[in-house]
Parts: C-alpha cells; structure tokens; sequence
C-alpha cells in the first residue's frame, strides 16, 4: 500500500507527459548571493522581454497607446491644477503648473513601479511554477515599464518649461543622479509589495488608498517651503520628500540641491533596497507553493 503524501507537499501532473512535478516549501533564507547575482546578470535580457511585453499589453506600441500614455498624465496634472487653483487664492500660474507636472510625473514613476509590481508574483504563477529564473526579475520588470512609461511624459513638460521662463543650464545635469536615486526607491518599495502580495493578497486594494494618501502628502501640490513647522517631521518620514525637494531645486530654482537633501534620499534610497531586496530574496523560494 503505498504511502500518504505529506500535507505540505504539493503534486502536479504534467497534462502531456507522465513526469510528475512536486514543489515543497522551502526553509525561508537567504541563497547564496555570489551566484544568485551572475544569474540574473546572465538572464538580464529576460527582465527586459517581460518589460516589453507588459507594454505591449498596455497598447504601447499602438498609436493611440503612446498618445493616452502621455495624454493621461497631462489631464491629471490639470486636474490637480485647478483643484489647487480653487483652494488657493493664487496658484503661482505658469511656474506653479511646471512644479506641479514635473514633480507628478517623477512621482507616478515610483507609484506606478509599484502598481506593476505588487501583481507581478501573484499574476506570474504559471512563469514562476514553470520557469526557473530569479524571480526578482518580475518586479524589475516592473519598474523598468514604469521607467519606460516616465521618459514620453518629459517631452510634454518641455514646451512647459520653457513657457514658465526656466532655461536649461549645467544645473540639469543633478537629474541623472536624482532620478537614479528615485529608482532605487522604486525597486525597494516595487520589491516590498511583490513580496508582500503573496502573503496579504487585500494588499492590492489597500495600495490604491494608501498611493493617494502619499501624494497629499508630499511636496507636490505644493512647495515644501509652504508645510508648516508642525508637520516636518512628515517629510523626513518621506522617502520621496528630499527627492522631491532636490527635484524641484534643479528644475524650479535652477540650482543645485542641497547636499542635505541628496544625503537624505541617498539614504532612503539604499536602505530601501536593501530591504525590500533583502526580503524579497530571502521568500522567494516559497513563492511556488503560495500561489
């Protein structure tokens, strides 16, 4: 008589051949880390076909795709524009709408990093069960489509721009290094909510509420300048605020950021993805059998 299976493994015959597959738990750590990375450096070109194709779905390569790609963006700075412009008794015109489209679209690169993601593992089962690759790959997927998604939206902020009356100098070039630092953001929090999905799976719906609340809560519907004193401990608790910050220092003022506000987001930035690297490898063994 043949022996009971036990509870916590799981059995899945294959529908076309009689190989069968079984997939069990695995002790919650860390792998070795040395060959984990070369693994995904080797499989690097991975990530970006599932990039891609997660455009492809959103009907980027289509013409009228790439226009509600840019088009979307632009009516939700307007909305918020004329909220502002309503509640204010001045809105600063011109120069307050480029503070409140570019600092909206840096921070939708770091929401919708984490929209694509905290579906990644959970809408992958059939890749994860039957592909063996490392599965940080799927929320990197998700914030290098975010990425992608970000860059047309700075062509429209352009004639903006000039119209406020900003001209470009050597100050634009903090850009590059600010919006690395808002990447490293996107993947630790992108990172975090994969993970978290798997084992909270109302997390979903709790994310679209609290991605609201973080808008109102950072400086853009309004300067940092305007918080009160009160509430600056809020903005240290931000891990976008001093991006936000250094943000509207290069692209409002046209200087430099300050090197406390660099320091800050550096900070947030590593220690972000560390964690949410850290934590996201160390369960992503057990995926398997979770979902």
């Amino acid at each position: 008589m043949t022996a009971p299976t036990a509870p916590t493994r799981e059995r899945r015959e294959d529908e076309f051949s009689a190989v069968s597959h079984v997939y069990e738990p695995h002790r919650v750590g860390l792998p070795p880390l040395g060959p984990y990375l070369r693994g995904l450096w080797r499989r690097r070109e991975f990530m970006f076909e599932l990039s891609r194709t997660e455009l492809r779905a959103q009907h980027f390569n289509t013409v009228f795709g790439q226009i509600w790609l840019v088009l979307n963006p632009l009516l939700l700075a307007c909305v918020y524009f004329i909220l502002v412009d309503i509640l204010r008794s001045r809105s600063g015109g011109i120069e307050f709408f480029a503070h409140l489209m570019s600092s909206l679209f840096i921070f939708q690169f770091v929401t919708d990093s984490m929209r694509q993601a905290v579906k990644s593992v959970t809408g992958g089962g059939k890749l994860i069960l039957n592909t063996a690759f490392p599965r940080v790959m799927l929320p990197g997927a998700s914030v290098l489509t975010a990425f992608k998604r970000f860059l047309p939206t700075l062509l429209i902020f352009i004639p903006v721009y000039f119209a406020a009356g900003h001209r470009p100098g050597f100050e634009l070039l903090w850009v590059v290094p600010v919006v690395a630092l808002f990447g490293l953001v996107a993947s630790g929090l992108a990172m975090l909510v994969a993970a978290g999905q798997v084992y909270f799976r109302d997390l979903k719906n709790f994310l679209t509420y609290a991605l609201r609340i973080w808008l109102y809560g950072s400086p853009i519907l309004y300067h940092e300048s305007q918080v009160p004193d009160r509430y600056h401990f809020l903005l240290v608790l931000n891990p976008v605020a001093p991006l936000l910050a250094a943000w509207s220092d290069i692209i409002d003022k046209g200087i430099a950021p300050s090197a406390g506000d660099l320091a800050l987001g550096a900070a947030w930035g590593v220690a972000l993805f560390l964690v949410g690297g850290l934590f996201f490898i160390s369960r992503e063994r057990e995926f398997a059998v979770r979902l």
